[in-house]
């Protein structure tokens, strides 16, 4: 019998691709019950084999990442519906030339709002141009939600520095699709929401938040949450665009009511300047 030597064969791949071909030749699948277990999309599918699933969607990423070296990241929340403002100012000079006043009103909203695409994109490349100066197991790299909007400037701001950045994408009903500044080899697609939340506690070291939508402040609570209850070690947890963040969420209402502690007010920080959101990530490591 001949032995297996090659630590780079990969049996199980050549089965998968096995499968596959029969498929793009037109040849019909076995049978049900004699396909392999791993290599039956139905069965895989199955409510019951919801726990393999969570496995692997856990697995997945997380060797992907290791592998390349990411150990330490700084996670950047932010709204999806920023564009840049490049592409604002474009959109009002439309909208002008359109004379619709829905349409300009819009316009000069994505304009002001395309204030924190730049942001984003600045602190991204602090973070990056800083991280690329140290040795690999000191690096500092971004992770974003992998989609368009402030995670587009943040994985872009990495992307200007040169360096590798995380992206951890969502399928939702509208097919949302990883931004084209993600490093390909680092651009992972998830089914569960929970999982890509605990990859993005995973490998946190601080986390920055800019103005958001529900997907944002559902990330916010679950972080805090997490590090008041001891549940996750405390990181610096960045609020950034001071007068959005106070006029959203009266967090000294909490203290007043007594539903949350005076202390609590010191899990996180507010700031409207990228290299202020840095310093403070800085200060905490003393980096």
């Amino acid at each position: 019998m001949q032995a297996n030597t090659d630590l780079q064969d990969s049996r199980l791949a050549h089965a998968w691709a096995e499968l596959h071909n029969y498929a793009v030749a037109g040849n019909p699948l076995h049978a049900e019950a004699y396909r392999l277990a791993f290599a039956d999309p139905e069965f895989m599918l199955r409510r019951e084999t919801r726990g393999i699933r969570f496995q692997l969607e856990l697995l997945k990423p997380d060797l992907g990442q290791t592998a390349q070296g990411i150990e330490h990241t700084v996670v950047v929340y932010g709204s999806a519906r920023f564009i840049s403002p490049e592409a604002a100012e474009q959109q009002l000079a439309d909208a002008r030339a359109s004379g619709d006043t829905e349409r300009i009103a819009r316009a000069e909203r994505a304009v002001k709002n395309a204030y924190y695409y730049d942001q984003a994109r600045q602190f991204a490349r602090l973070v990056a141009e800083y991280s690329e100066s140290r040795p690999p197991a000191e690096r500092l790299y971004i992770c974003t939600g992998g989609g368009p909007g402030i995670m587009e400037a943040a994985n872009r701001g990495a992307h200007d520095a040169g360096a590798l950045n995380v992206g951890l994408n969502i399928s939702l009903p509208h097919e949302q699709s990883g931004n084209r500044f993600i490093s390909p080899s680092l651009s992972f697609k998830f089914h569960y929401f929970a999982l890509r939340k605990m990859h993005f506690m995973m490998r946190a070291k601080a986390l920055v938040l800019f103005p958001g939508g529900f997907g944002t402040l559902d990330e916010l609570f679950e972080v805090l949450t997490l590090v008041q209850t001891g549940k996750a070690k405390p990181v610096p947890i960045v609020l950034f665009g001071v007068a959005f963040w106070k006029k959203l969420i009266n967090f000294e209402a909490l203290v007043e009511q007594g539903t949350i502690s005076p202390e609590d007010l010191q899990l996180f920080h507010y700031t409207d300047d990228p290299a202020e959101a840095w310093s403070i990530i800085r200060t905490f490591y003393e980096l």
